[in-house]
Parts: structure tokens; C-alpha cells; sequence
């Protein structure tokens, strides 16, 4: 009786070393003898899970499913990849203000891709111009009128520069539109405005890279882009849509700590600025940025904008030349000082304690599909209760047309300080 135990024993001992052999052998094969999404789509390639061929319709085109050649994103213009990984967030600045909204805490980001630079005139003009044409008057959104949307999103607020004791009309009315200004970051944009412009500058790099494509021979034919029609993502000619970066994101850009790491996975050392050190000034002596070269863009003290004639500091009565001052180690400029920028998040102070360590984002609250903002679908919904008293009001909040605070769904965050802040907002966390 017990022989036969044994000899199954045996046998099942014998199998599981040979599987292990052989799972040995597979761990070791080359990584291009594995599929991937660069050789899937090459002849005679099966699924995994089916084992049907891909792209193999004439012989079965009821199962077999067309898989693109992919080569890797394309390259989309101005665009810098950043390595993602592990840094604390936060400001690490006094908290002058006593606010406690940006207390440090370990988060982990995702790669992405970031400007390089901040949108210029020039830009923003381009993406004026593209509307203003006759024939792309059919590319607006629906049901909106090109004067409407004029007025709403494509002229900045040149108002900005307005001050009542202040003679800056010659920003009023010339920053925007005159040449000298072309590659100076544009101004007076709302956070609804550069939310559209993401949409359009998706649309128009996915265009082009699709007549590139097809003019390599990798798509024989185009779709009517005037009817609303776009390459699909699959395809691997496009890319993902332009956005807003969070505002982890744009923090872990800006601290750009990949230029501390030098051996291990330690990082002995934080960032107050984009840069290193304590100080404002370059330390160092190079070729392009001589010892003492200021680093960013900012106002240096009550009615010190750019230093005394002949000894300039920063050089920079407003804004100045995108590519102005040193990038930082992820090769981005700017990321202190000059003009803020936006970014993708609901401004709540105590979001710090609310939001994942992973990809950290504060949204405006959602349900299955739709933003709070929609009114149409809510978060919470009771259908055996009322909604409204007689007298209009939620009777279950009626002070809720009486705010009393300044912190709503239309608070946004903006990041980097500005030509007249003060160098403590050109820290990443603040």
C-alpha cells in the first residue's frame, strides 16, 4: 500500500522540479521573446488567454483582433519626462501665515511629462488666432458662439496689470500683443481659461501627429477632424490629453530631488527652492550663469523689483523670457518665480489628511460619473426625502445660499510664486 504512496510522491516530487527548471529557464529568455507592446502586433503573434492570432482577419475574422504597430509615445512638443517616484510633500518653509495646509508628508508620484516652460503670448495668441479663423469656426464647443467664447475663454485679463495708483497701462494694453512680449509668460488666465487651452493644444498636436503618420505611410487614411472625429488612442500615433498637473505633481517637479541622488536610495538632503542651498544667488561659477547670478525671478523687498540701475538683481522689472534663469534638474525653468501656475486641485486646507500617498489629488467630489459641478447627479441622492421647502430653500440647510467662507468648488490651487512675490513663495511647498 505504501509503495504506490511513494512512487506518487516520486513522481510529483519530479514534476515540481522540472517546473521549476523550467520556470527557471522562462525567467531567464530575452526580454524581446516575451510579448510586449512593441512586438505583439508582428506575424504570428497569439493571444495569451485565447490563443487566437492577432491581425489575422482574412483567415478569422470573427476572433482574431487587429493590434497596431507601436513604437513607443510620440514626442510632443515642449514636453520634459519626469521620473516619478518617492519625496515628502509639503512646505518646508516657516508657515508664516499659520494656515497648516501644506504640512510635509511622504507621498509617491508617477512619471509623467511637464513643459518645459510656461505658456508664452505667443502661445496663447496661436490659440486665439486658431478660433478666429473661418474655417475652424466649426471646432467650437457645442452650442457656444464665437463671441460668447471669446469673451469667456480666449482673451486673458489684461485688466491684471490695472492698478488705481499705479500708471501700468502700457501692460494693459500692449503685454499681450506686442512682439517684444511674444516669449514672455502670458498673464491674466483663469484656471477654467488654461483648462481649455489643455483641450485645445490636444487637439491640435493629435492632428498633427496624425498627418505625420500618415505621411510615413503608418495610416492610410485620415478622419473628418472637422466632424469631431479623432484617431483612437490605440492607434499609437497620439498621446494622452494635455492637462494640469496636480499639485503633487507640480511639487515634485519643481523640488526636481533627482539631482540629490547620488548612490543609494537615501536622500540625505531636502529643498527649500528648485535649486539648491539657502540662497537666491548661483554659487557656482559656469559657463552660462557666473557666481552670484540671481536663480529666480521675484521681488526682492518693498519696492525692489529688479535691483539699481547699473547692478541689476534678478533684472526683471515684471515677468521675463520664459527661458530666462536657470532650469532646474529636471530641466524645467521657472518653476520659482516669474508667474505662477496653475494647477489641476480643489483648494482644501486639510487635504493633506484626506488624499492617497499615491498620486495625491483633491477633486471636486464625484459620483459614478459626473462632477459635483453637474447638477444633474449628486453624491448623495435620497429620493424619499425633499429637496426644496415651499419657500425654495434646502430645508435641511437653509443657510445654504448664505456662504461663509471663501473656500467653495471654485477655489483652485496655484503653485511658484510670481515677479512680485517675495522669494518665501518660490519654495515648491508654499
Amino acid at each position: 500500500m505504501n509503495k504506490p504512496i511513494l512512487y506518487v510522491l516520486k513522481q510529483a516530487g519530479v514534476f515540481i522540479l522540472c517546473s521549476t527548471l523550467l520556470t527557471s529557464c522562462f525567467l531567464f529568455k530575452r526580454k524581446d521573446e516575451f510579448q510586449n507592446s512593441t512586438n505583439v502586433h508582428k506575424k504570428g503573434q497569439r493571444s495569451m488567454v485565447t490563443g487566437v492570432e492577432y491581425n489575422n482577419g482574412e483567415e478569422d475574422p470573427q476572433n482574431s483582433f487587429q493590434v497596431k504597430e507601436y513604437e513607443g509615445q510620440p514626442d510632443a512638443p515642449n514636453l520634459v519626462f519626469i521620473e516619478g517616484g518617492r519625496f515628502v510633500m509639503g512646505s518646508s518653509e516657516e508657515d508664516i501665515l499659520f494656515t497648516r495646509d501644506n504640512v510635509e508628508r511622504a507621498a509617491s508620484i508617477q512619471s509623467f511629462f511637464m513643459d518645459q516652460t510656461e505658456v508664452a503670448n505667443i502661445h496663447w495668441l496661436e490659440y486665439m488666432n486658431y478660433y478666429e479663423k473661418q474655417e475652424n469656426s466649426d471646432r467650437l464647443p457645442s452650442g457656444v458662439n464665437l463671441d460668447d467664447y471669446r469673451k469667456q475663454v480666449l482673451l486673458p485679463d489684461t485688466t491684471v496689470w490695472a492698478s488705481e495708483l499705479a500708471f501700468n497701462d502700457s501692460y494693459v494694453a500692449n503685454y499681450l500683443r506686442y512682439p517684444g512680449f511674444r516669449f514672455f509668460p502670458v498673464v491674466g488666465v483663469s484656471w477654467t481659461q488654461a483648462k481649455e487651452f489643455c483641450k485645445w493644444r490636444t487637439m491640435v498636436v493629435n492632428e498633427n501627429l496624425a498627418k505625420a503618420a500618415q505621411k510615413d505611410g503608418k495610416i492610410e487614411s485620415l478622419p473628418n477632424f472637422a466632424a469631431g472625429e479623432k484617431v483612437p488612442l490605440e492607434s499609437g500615433f497620439v498621446v494622452p490629453d494635455y492637462r494640469l498637473p496636480t499639485e503633487a505633481e507640480w511639487e515634485y517637479a519643481a523640488k526636481a530631488l533627482i539631482g540629490t541622488q547620488y548612490n543609494d536610495e537615501n536622500q540625505t538632503n531636502g529643498r527649500i527652492y528648485p535649486w539648491d542651498g539657502h540662497a537666491v544667488r548661483n554659487p557656482y561659477d559656469t559657463k552660462k550663469y557666473e557666481m552670484g547670478h540671481m536663480l529666480a525671478n521675484f521681488k526682492r523687498g518693498r519696492g525692489d523689483y529688479a535691483g539699481i540701475a547699473g547692478k541689476l538683481n534678478d533684472g526683471a522689472l515684471i515677468t521675463e523670457y520664459i527661458f530666462s534663469y536657470p532650469p532646474n534638474d529636471n530641466g524645467l525653468y521657472n518653476m520659482g518665480g516669474n508667474v505662477s501656475e496653475w494647477v489641476d486641485d480643489v483648494y482644501r486646507p486639510l487635504a493633506f489628511r484626506d488624499v492617497d500617498d499615491l498620486n495625491p489629488y483633491r477633486r471636486q467630489r464625484l459620483d459614478s460619473t459626473k462632477l459635483r459641478s453637474d447638477t444633474s447627479k449628486t453624491v448623495y441622492q435620497d429620493p424619499a426625502r425633499p429637496t426644496t421647502a415651499t419657500n425654495g430653500k434646502n430645508p435641511y440647510n437653509p443657510q445654504a445660499d448664505k456662504p461663509n467662507s471663501l473656500i467653495d468648488d471654485n477655489s483652485r490651487v496655484y503653485k511658484g510664486g510670481s515677479w512680485k512675490d517675495l522669494a518665501y513663495w518660490c519654495s515648491p511647498g508654499t
